[in-house]
């Protein structure tokens, strides 16, 4: 295989998913549009109305105005308000939902490849960390319906406005020029605030949940030694924190809301005085009252500024915290196509924890495909974290793989040719077809992997592939066959098995060791044991002790 075609697989599975259910969301702003014009039209027409009823009512003309035809116009933008407003909520939450789902698919792919989200483990057993995270996740999965869609819908409004103003009274425009460039001055002033304000909230909420946690999970200990109300005092302290960063972003929120709240009606009167300067009496003046009025109605869109600020500073905190789960590359798209890999060479891989711990001096590998190799030491002498560095779980990413005379770094390459296979199988509630994690196999496949493993007659008695099953209802044993299953069918050149015959009796476990080794004579097959070499044809490792 050359460079080439290895940094483009990997770079194919580093590119994001291309932009899904583009046509909801063209409707749900087409709607969202709607509703504000009709908004719009609705308040300067009933203005218009009451204006010419009004003048109507001062001479004869009252005795032949017509009152059906305004009447009218006034049900349908009122109608057309709500249907628009409806329309948006459901459409647009649907193309959200319709994001959600491919942008958490990528999400939690990056995550399982991410060195940080594996040093964190994914049990998030941190409280305050994983509600950050769920936070985070809900505020990218609704930033375009909360932020980007009234922002437009505002944009959109203004221009129309602008328009229609600079055709009608165009020395209006000076003074709304005035008002637009103190509102963009407040909102640039603002934005930056609420962001550190925002932060500031965040990290004193969770130091704050973190120390009260540990203070009431040693209540006893700490009153004996007279630390508990200090520890407690401290906590609190930085409640108070973060509720005094929340007040302040309130504070200039609420600025920001003041003067987006005063340039309608600001617009208006400008509009009104300068449709007055140049001589408009009468019934010529509804024409720019119904204007004047519009930009009224534009303030409701406007009274949202605050949130679609707020929404962006979320938004933007929460792509930057998420950033730490993922891969450097950022979402990862899928896997990349099959790749054929006759020798895997690892130069001076250091042998350690997966906290860093050294372990013993770095290790030269070089594996082969059709020569397993066994990984053979005690508990605690290293296999498995060797297996993760192997894999690219876990440790530097500066190794090199050698293909031919071309080297390159490893990182996603390694993650992406690589199929680990822990003893410590993960059983999901599901379906048995499902647990095998191989979508694209056939059930030809799958049966022939089941009956590899000798599995085939427990899940026909289960009642076949589409039986559902649970963590509870497997055996230990059952368990690390079907992880061995999962092996079989997947595609990937290298395979690395964590202890694949742990909880087997002897029999059994050199009968399907020989089975899956046979079936994997074509790729690089790495695995760890307890024992010697159980495969006679198996290159053997032996790794000391840990220090």
């Amino acid at each position: 295989m050359s460079l080439h075609a290895v940094t483009s697989s990997v770079a194919a599975t580093l590119s994001p998913a291309p932009a899904r259910g583009k046509s909801p969301w063209r409707l749900a702003l087409l709607f969202a549009v709607a509703a504000a014009a009709s908004g719009i039209l609705l308040t300067g027409i009933s203005v218009w109305f009451l204006g010419a009823v009004a003048l109507a009512g001062l001479g004869p003309a009252a005795l032949v105005f017509n009152f059906h035809t305004p009447a009218a116009f006034v049900r349908l933008f009122a109608l057309s308000k709500t249907a628009g407003k409806y329309g948006e909520r459901v459409v647009g939450h649907r193309a959200a939902l319709l994001d959600q789902v491919s942008r958490r698919a990528r999400l939690f792919t990056a995550m399982a490849r991410a060195p940080s989200a594996r040093a964190a483990s994914w049990q998030l057993g941190n409280q305050d960390r994983l509600s950050d995270y769920m936070e985070d996740v809900e505020d990218v999965d609704y930033a375009r319906l909360r932020v980007g869609m009234p922002a437009v819908v505002l944009m959109a409004g203004l221009a129309a406005l602008i328009g229609a103003t600079a055709v009608l009274t165009p020395f209006a425009l000076g003074p709304i020029a005035v008002v637009s460039v103190a509102v963009v001055v407040t909102l640039r002033r603002a934005l930056p605030r609420v962001a550190q304000f925002w932060t500031v909230a965040r990290l004193s909420q969770r130091a704050a949940g973190r120390r009260l946690g540990a203070a009431l999970g040693s209540v006893v200990p700490l009153q004996a030694e007279r630390a508990f109300a200090t520890i407690l005092a401290n906590a609190f302290a930085r409640f108070n924190e973060a509720e005094a960063s929340r007040i302040a972003q309130r504070r200039a929120l609420a600025v920001l809301d003041m003067m987006a709240g005063l340039a309608s009606p600001l617009a208006a009167l400008s509009i009104l005085l300068a449709a007055w300067h140049a001589g408009y009496r009468g019934g010529s003046l509804l024409v720019p009252a119904f204007l004047a009025f519009g930009w009224l109605a534009l303030g409701e869109t406007a009274q949202g500024v605050s949130r679609i600020v707020l929404g962006r500073v979320r938004e933007n905190a929460a792509r930057e915290s998420l950033k730490d789960w993922t891969v450097p590359g950022g979402d990862v798209a899928s896997s990349p196509a099959p790749v054929v890999l006759q020798t895997l060479t690892l130069k001076n891989v250091p042998r350690q924890t997966p906290d860093g711990r050294c372990l013993g001096g770095a290790l030269n590998l070089t594996f082969q495909a059709g020569r397993p190799t066994a990984l053979v030491g005690a508990s605690g002498s290293g296999k498995t974290t060797l297996l993760k560095q192997i894999a690219g779980w876990i440790g530097a990413d500066n190794h090199g793989q050698f293909i031919g005379d071309n080297v390159v770094m490893l990182g996603a390459y390694r993650r992406a040719v690589s199929h680990l296979c822990l003893h410590d199988a993960a059983i999901l509630s599901d379906t048995i077809r499902e647990n095998l994690f191989a979508p694209d196999a056939s059930e030809t496949e799958c049966w022939r992997a089941l009956a590899t493993v000798e599995l085939k007659d427990r899940i026909e008695a289960a009642g076949g592939l589409g039986a559902w099953i649970s963590q509870d209802m497997l055996s230990l044993g059952e368990a690390q066959r079907l992880n061995l299953a999962r092996a079989l069918l997947s595609e990937s050149p290298v395979v690395l098995l964590d202890e694949p015959v742990e909880h087997l009796d002897s029999g059994q476990a050199s009968r399907l060791l020989k089975d899956v080794l046979s079936r994997l004579a074509n790729r690089i097959v790495i695995y760890s044991t307890h024992h010697g070499c159980q495969a006679p044809e198996a290159i053997q490792i032996s790794l000391g002790a840990r220090r």
